[in-house]
């Protein structure tokens, strides 16, 4: 069974390779955009089934299910086994097949919305919502590793950030989409909608994702791009360079300042249409769009971030991190403190967060580190950060939850909270964050 597993995932082997020119450039064009616009929407549909729960929150708690804290813990569930995935499944990730890889991980994660769907048992929750993190974890690692077989460096900050637009995507279709069928059908619908997308983007996947250019007939890319970045490292194996970055303080900074942001972009994301229902009073779907704006805008802040880093500051990312970093602690603050009577300051705090978590996602959740690691462990790189970054999700949602229950006061069946601890919470989170890429500054590029 085990053998039978391993050669499913083995890589697929590289085929006669392609010498007409015209033949080269024709494949090569196809393929990338197909990998490209595959893993976007293929990832995008990850984030449908990872986020589906948070639009469900104040229906489970009105219905009486969960409490707060409840639903804290069934969210770190799926961050801390997201985590420890993340970091597994980026070693395996450098030597597997990542066409099927990414495939069977969105088909688990399907099936466990459908399951979720006729489920009310809070330790089942728990322990579905946890599988569905492992398997969460196999999505970015897989799009990271693509885009380093099929772009070259030149042109790999470019597409990072548009492929990143994929989280965006996703949580836009969830605080819109999936909130409408919550809203309209009721929360088991949320689930059972997610899980059907899911089911078609496996199959979008399994068609349209590709393991490697040599195993299509091409050379690989830094060979047809003459965009060399690859020292003679021979000597060295794969694993031998995965471990060896475990060596690199700078790659645990920016993971710790990757945390942090983590930390603020969940709270939002799994808080925030709770926080404008019960702090400033909008309904289920109001409060879902306007979160959802931040998601819309985390697409211009994705696409943007690696034309801006790679034309305006000639690939430095750390700049403009620091800057949206500012902007993140700013934006975030007004959000916060702003009183339910001017809705359009909520919404423009949300622009203009949703920008900055856009940018500071794709630098301090990958970029930054896959510029100063070697590229052969790319995968590995994406596991060091990712796990770092959803301990942080996770712990932000156990003590987001616990915070809420412990400022709560109900009166005459009604519940309000006092957010002070949040907020204090929340900001001083981004602060850090922004505080830590000063630690890297200098940090030169590596090239092997």
């Amino acid at each position: 069974m085990l053998k039978k597993i391993l050669n499913f995932f083995k890589p697929d082997p590289a085929v006669s390779q392609e010498t007409d020119q015209a033949v080269i450039d024709k494949n090569y064009k196809k393929y990338r955009w197909s990998v490209f616009v595959s893993s976007t929407v293929g990832y995008a549909i990850y984030y449908i089934c990872r986020l589906s729960i948070n639009v469900m929150k104040k229906p489970i708690l009105d219905e009486g299910l969960f409490t707060e804290t409840q639903l804290g813990i069934v969210g770190s569930a799926l961050f801390f086994s997201y985590a420890t995935g993340k970091l597994v499944n980026g070693f395996i990730t450098d030597h597997i097949n990542i066409r099927r890889f990414m495939a069977t991980g969105l088909l688990v994660s399907a099936i466990i919305n459908l399951l979720l769907g006729f489920q009310s048992l809070f330790i089942v929750f728990i322990i579905l919502w946890g599988i569905n993190g492992w398997f969460q974890a196999v999505g970015s690692n897989t799009s990271v590793v693509a885009l380093v077989r099929w772009f070259s460096k030149k042109e790999r900050g470019t597409y990072y950030g548009f492929g990143s637009a994929s989280l965006s995507l996703g949580e836009v279709f969830t605080f819109i989409g999936t909130a409408f069928i919550v809203s309209t059908f009721g929360w088991r619908f949320g689930f059972w909608s997610s899980g059907i997308l899911g089911l078609i983007g496996t199959v979008l996947l399994l068609r349209y994702f590709h393991d490697s250019p040599t195993s299509k007939g091409l050379m690989p890319i830094a060979e047809y791009k003459n965009d060399y970045e690859e020292k003679v490292t021979k000597e060295k194996s794969v694993t031998s360079i995965q471990f060896g970055l475990l060596k690199n303080p700078a790659l645990w900074i920016l993971a710790m300042s990757s945390l942090f942001i983590y930390v603020v972009r969940y709270s939002i994301n799994s808080w925030g249409i709770l926080f404008l229902q019960s702090q400033k009073g909008y309904s289920t779907l109001e409060a879902s769009s306007i979160i959802s704006i931040s998601s819309i805008f985390g697409m211009v802040g994705t696409i943007s971030s690696g034309l801006i880093s790679d034309k305006i500051f000639h690939a430095r990312r750390n700049i403009p991190a620091l800057i949206f970093g500012i902007l993140n602690i700013i934006s975030l603050t007004i959000f916060l403190l702003n009183p339910k009577s001017f809705p359009w300051v909520d919404i423009g705090s949300m622009v203009f967060f949703g920008i900055s978590i856009g940018v500071l996602v794709c630098y301090l959740g990958g970029l930054m580190a896959i510029d100063i690691a070697p590229k052969k462990a790319a995968g590995a790189v994406m596991g060091m950060i990712g796990i770092t970054s959803y301990i942080g999700a996770g712990l932000q949602d156990i003590i987001s939850g616990y915070l809420m229950e412990q400022n709560k006061t109900v009166v005459n069946g009604i519940g309000t909270y006092d957010f002070t601890m949040i907020n204090i919470f929340w900001i001083g989170s981004s602060i850090l964050s922004t505080l830590l890429v000063l630690l890297v500054w200098k940090v030169k590029r590596n090239n092997e």
